[in-house]
């Protein structure tokens, strides 16, 4: 893991040192900056780009153009941003499934490390553990225990094979020795949906799918699936400190550009980003739909991509995931 540490950290930071000695360029931004949101309109990757273009636009004095480029699980928009020319005029924003994508997928278009310069982490948002009411549990232990028992006959839903909610659950199959039945759908709504109808056991969705259900009685939330408890639902305990230690499946977004980024200009755009993300109404904004601000340092976010690349590896690999 070091030395994988070791390349991204220079990937970010010291590779992109080769700009240094290059003429003095316009002051930057001198034209239109454009962020590739690599899912499709009206989702929390759309909703997060929107909100930071918007006051960017604003800060840096040049339009922040949104341009959607969905498909493949966010490999065409993100291959798309690969290539783009490292100037900083164009950034994708990430999801914590591009270091998913590396395991599950045989080749990818880039190289999840390599390819990409960290610029800031945007939030974190954590998915939550729903169960049908009926289901005779009222707790984490309790449906674990409901499971030893029942071995391969509970079931969980989800967006789809290799979501975000297939490897929560293949995480938590694993960590507690359960055995569940997988069952994918095409997108998290049809997963609530049936789940509501008593089609599926369990899911673990995110908090704009599930808790305006569980607030209303037709569904019950166990836990979170986060390190920590959320603001937002401050009543809800972690799956970690419900009795599966080392538990955490949250889902993540952050800023990345293409390789090779000079190092003056990650800094402004950090800087800039970092600015918005500390405003209390965006902050309030992203609270709205489950999101904790967090930004960081790129330094920070390329450690979290070498931990979480690793760590998923390790899921998808017990789990037997792999799409084709």
């Amino acid at each position: 893991m070091a030395r994988i540490l070791k390349h991204m950290l220079l990937a970010a930071i010291v590779s992109a040192g080769w700009h240094a000695s290059a003429p003095a360029q316009q002051a930057y931004p001198s034209k239109p900056i454009r962020i590739i949101s690599p899912f499709a309109p009206g989702g929390g990757n759309d909703f997060l780009c929107r909100t930071v273009a918007q006051k960017l636009t604003e800060n840096v004095k040049q339009q922040v153009i949104v341009e959607s480029r969905p498909g493949a699980n966010g490999i065409i928009g993100t291959e798309a941003a690969a290539r783009a020319a490292p100037d900083g005029y164009t950034i994708v924003l990430i999801p914590s499934g591009h270091a998913v994508n590396a395991s599950l997928h045989r080749k990818l278009p880039y190289d999840t490390i390599k390819d990409f310069t960290p610029i800031t982490l945007v939030g974190w948002s954590p998915l939550v553990l729903t169960v049908h009411p009926s289901l005779p549990v009222k707790n984490v232990r309790e449906l674990i225990a409901f499971a030893k028992a029942r071995p391969g006959q509970l079931t969980y839903g989800s967006a789809g094979v290799g979501s975000s909610g297939h490897l929560a659950g293949a995480q938590f199959e694993t960590l507690t020795a359960t055995k569940m039945l997988h069952v994918p759908y095409k997108g998290s709504a049809l997963a609530t949906t049936d789940l509501i109808a008593g089609q599926v056991t369990m899911i673990f969705g995110t908090n704009l799918s599930v808790v305006p259900h569980v607030r209303s009685g037709r569904l019950r939330a166990l836990g979170i699936t986060a390190a920590r408890r959320a603001p937002g639902l401050p009543e809800l305990p972690t799956i970690a400190e419900s009795g599966v230690p080392g538990y955490e499946a949250s889902l993540w977004y952050g800023f990345v550009g293409p390789a090779r980024i000079p190092p003056e200009i990650v800094r402004r755009l950090n800087s800039e980003i970092v600015a918005v993300l500390n405003l209390a109404d965006v902050r309030e904004r992203l609270a709205s739909q489950g999101v904790e601000a967090r930004p960081s340092t790129p330094e920070e976010f390329a450690r979290l991509l070498v931990t979480d690349l690793e760590r998923w590896a390790k899921v998808v690999q017990r789990a037997g995931v792999r799409v084709e």
